[in-house]
């Protein structure tokens, strides 16, 4: 199964690759010790046949037995020798490799000019030391030591030939065993370079199947949609960074039960069970604390008490991906129709300007006339703020003071709308607020909550009331600004939605006031939200951060 979360938002590095200095001198080390075991072994081994019985068979004498035990305990010296110079790494491991097979020839051909020479049988204990270097040595060394194994071996009998009467054997068998040597040398070579070789590609595939595995996990990890494997007993296998939000258990880990965490999987679960869940499509949704999910399922195996795969949709996460859809397609409609707005719009505003020149206008004629076209310069601006919205312009911030600002704008507003004449006020600190913000933006919020307000805060009858109230937060001595209507304020079950485009509880309304109030705060680095409660139930609050504050140099008018 995949590795488990180590929680790092880095991707997965490539592994080392194999071969490196200190593994190959690793192996170097594993092979003297083996080597060294193997050589101590046989030499006792063979210095136990030479030695029990008394008298051997095959020898020709007490003395040469005696000579033989000699020369074997010689070389169990040597060998004993050589494996305290392995950790000291003098000479290097390769010459010591050298020398053993060297010595191990020397002291084997010995051994069998002693026993009657090649006939004797035992020429096969040299193959066996050229065997092991072939092994441990790549390269020409194999064929070196098969050299010399030969030229002891054609040594020992031309020895025995002129020196030596009772010896057995002929030039022949000397040269076929010698051929004997190099072949198995080659044999061993061959055989040796492709292990290698091998070894050396399956640690490859496992460094690429590692890698993989850590790819695979990194991309699950940061998957919006939540993903779950779970095994025949309903324990996580694999769970990821979307899964664990969803589940609300962000300490989940795999071998936790898949249910004790999210009981509400359980029915779900069973009843796909039962209902043979061959597809991985669900329209049900299941509500897991304060997430509604939309899971599916896909079975591990042909049996249900095998393993499975649940994914986790977030419906909310789904929902927005809608409303970013219609929210693309709104931008390009906005776009479309802007020429068809503004060219009617500046016509009337010209008209209104030339009105606004004549001489026969009285002062009620021109009171109108500036709500005309205060009006049109309000609805050019909408315009405008909505294409940048679409467009995700940056805001265009200017200094000013928020309570001087604040009156400027309940007196517009008043202008706009006689009817709330009254109705609007204005609650300030007595110190200063400075901000830097975009007023076009903050404008166009604050008149979208008051006109919000207006529309929906009466209660029994009595005419809505607006209140602005604006301060620093005690604790964090941030600059906050309230819209506060006399409504009975958003039902708890419409407060999740209230933000979210084309939401709305009016026959006439587009839904989108308060999405784009939310999203220009957002541009302008405020944070606009819902929270109620209090005389005045309807309550709006506007968070400024700390890039739309600044230090307080006097008073700046909108």
């Amino acid at each position: 199964m995949p590795l488990r979360s180590n929680g790092m938002d880095q991707p997965p590095a490539q592994l080392a690759a194999p071969g490196g200095a200190a593994q190959r001198a690793f192996r170097a080390d594993s092979a003297l010790t083996w080597l060294f075991l193997y050589r101590l072994l046989l030499a006792a081994l063979l210095l136990f046949l030479f030695s029990y019985p008394a008298e051997q068979p095959w020898l020709g004498s007490a003395a040469d037995a005696g000579v033989a035990r000699v020369i074997l305990g010689l070389h169990g010296l040597t060998i004993l020798a050589g494996g305290l110079l392995i950790g000291a790494q003098r000479p290097s491991r390769a010459h010591q490799i050298q020398v053993a097979i060297f010595l191990d020839i020397t002291a084997y051909t010995l051994l069998m000019h002693l026993a009657g020479g090649v006939a004797s049988g035992l020429g096969l204990l040299p193959a066996i030391a050229v065997i092991v270097g072939a092994i441990l040595m790549e390269g020409r060394l194999s064929l070196l030591f098969a050299s010399l194994a030969t030229l002891a071996v054609m040594t020992q009998q031309l020895y025995s030939q002129l020196y030596v009467d009772t010896q057995s054997g002929t030039y022949t068998q000397a040269g076929l065993l010698g051929l004997t040597y190099f072949a198995v040398a080659l044999l061993a070579h061959v055989m040796t370079r492709r292990l290698r070789e091998t070894e050396r590609l399956a640690a490859r595939r496992k460094v690429d199947i590692a890698d993989l595995s850590r790819l695979n996990e990194y991309v699950i990890q940061r998957m919006a949609m939540g993903v779950v494997a779970i095994d025949g007993e309903r324990r996580l296998l694999l769970l990821n960074n979307a899964a664990r939000r969803l589940l609300g258990a962000p300490d989940a880990q795999p071998g936790d039960s898949l249910f004790l965490l999210a009981p509400a999987l359980r029915d779900w679960f069973l009843a796909r069970l039962r209902d043979d869940a061959d597809t991985d499509q669900d329209d049900s949704l299941v509500q897991i604390g304060d997430n509604e999910v939309l899971p599916s399922l896909t079975l591990l195996g042909d049996s249900r008490v095998n393993g499975a795969l649940i994914y986790l949709r977030d419906q909310r996460e789904l929902v927005r991906q809608a409303q970013e859809m219609k929210l693309a397609a709104l931008g390009r409609l906005t776009a479309s129709i802007a020429h068809n707005i503004r060219n009617p719009l500046s016509s009337v505003t010209h008209a209104a300007q030339l009105l606004a020149e004549s001489e026969h206008i009285d002062e009620a004629d021109a009171n109108l006339l500036g709500i005309l076209r205060r009006n049109a310069l309000r609805i050019d601006e909408t315009v405008t703020s909505i294409l940048d919205l679409s467009r995700r312009h940056a805001a265009e911030r200017t200094d000013i003071d928020l309570a001087t600002w604040l009156k400027d704008f309940a007196d517009e507003y008043a202008d706009n709308h006689p009817d709330c004449a009254g109705r609007l006020r204005v609650v300030t600190d007595a110190t200063p607020l400075p901000l830097r913000v975009d007023v076009r933006h903050l404008g166009q919020i604050l008149r979208n909550l008051c006109d919000n307000g207006f529309k929906h805060g009466s209660r029994g009858g009595a005419p809505a009331r607006v209140e602005l109230r604006a301060g620093r937060d005690g604790r964090a001595g941030m600059i906050q600004l309230e819209v506060r209507d006399s409504g009975p304020g958003v039902t708890p079950d419409n407060r999740r939605q209230i933000f979210e485009p084309f939401f709305t509880t009016s026959t006439s309304g587009t839904g989108l006031g308060l999405y784009i109030a939310r999203e220009l705060a957002e541009a302008n680095g405020m944070r606009l939200e819902y929270i109620g409660g209090g005389p005045m139930e309807g309550r709006f609050r506007l968070t400024f951060g700390p890039n739309g504050m600044r230090r307080p140099t006097g008073n700046a008018a909108a």
